[in-house]
């Protein structure tokens, strides 16, 4: 079965500013290359990947581009465009972005800006609303439930926008919360079509993550399988920040291990292969 990792990073301390790092003291305080991946990828089952925006600023998207165009498994890429700004980003899509092989999708690290309603700022849906347009997804990469409520406004004032939640919108592992706040907008989520779900960075969701296990997951991914439906879901490695949790081996290993368990060889095909290929219209067998 081919297996798409649909969240990738990769990023050079030389090459782009990235403020989230600043003061970090784990192993993620470094530069981090695609090459450190290829001893490990097949020892993973990862047949190809997407690599998804570290950074808000425009030399992490050139960097990302640039690996995809020099390595082989690599078949995209979900950038930043600077949504604030909507004639710029209209520029943006219009003399490079459309017509960039790469480019798959957008996203803005909503979970670091002070206001968790950001995306409801008029610029920003009007930026959206170009996505929209041109078919382009929107990854959203939330931490609280109120993430998850901004985002259903958008959708209702973006209706032919594609949206995906990043590691399920960080459910509530680490507290063995099943399933609350969380749950109950998902579900609500799950009722609309625009929205897909990123089985990904559930190692590190909510905290402390030293020694979770697959049982600890495995109630989550159960949820959204149940409520979304194999074909709005499909799933992500998020190295190297999994590292924190696990190898990349292990992190694919206990993803691949809930997802046999919960879904029928037809529907992981889905999960692993088919959904995230259409969802980014990668160029894929």
């Amino acid at each position: 079965m081919r297996v798409v990792d649909t969240h990738l990073h990769v990023w050079n301390l030389s090459r782009a500013a990235y403020p989230w790092l600043q003061g970090d003291m784990s192993i993620l305080n470094r530069t981090w290359s695609i090459d450190e991946l290829e001893p490990v990828r097949k020892a993973a089952g990862v047949d190809s990947a997407v690599l998804v925006q570290a950074a808000g600023n425009a030399e992490d998207t050139q960097l990302m581009l640039e690996v995809a165009r020099n390595t082989s498994w690599v078949d995209g890429v979900v950038a930043w465009l600077p949504l604030m700004d909507t004639r710029q980003t209209a520029q943006l899509l219009e003399e490079q972005f459309l017509n960039e092989p790469y480019f798959k999708g957008v996203r803005h690290q909503i979970h670091d800006e002070s206001d968790p309603e950001w995306l409801l700022q008029p610029a920003v849906i009007e930026s959206l609303q170009l996505l929209a347009q041109h078919d382009i997804p929107y990854d959203l990469v939330g931490v609280l439930p109120i993430h998850i409520a901004t985002a259903l406004k958008v959708a209702a004032k973006v209706p032919r926008l594609r949206f995906v939640f990043d590691h399920l919108n960080q459910p509530p592992i680490a507290p063995q919360e099943r399933f609350g706040e969380w749950g109950e907008l998902m579900k609500e989520a799950a009722a609309n079509p625009q929205f897909y779900a990123k089985i990904s960075g559930l190692g590190t969701a909510s905290g402390s993550f030293a020694g979770r296990t697959a049982e600890d997951i495995k109630p989550y991914v159960a949820f959204v399988l149940e409520h979304f439906g194999a074909p709005r879901c499909f799933c992500g490695g998020d190295w190297p920040v999994s590292m924190l949790a696990h190898e990349y081996p292990k992190t694919w290993q206990i993803t691949q291990q809930i997802i046999s368990e919960l879904a029928s060889p037809a529907e992981q095909e889905q999960v692993f292969h088919s959904n995230a290929a259409a969802f980014y219209k990668l160029s894929i067998p």
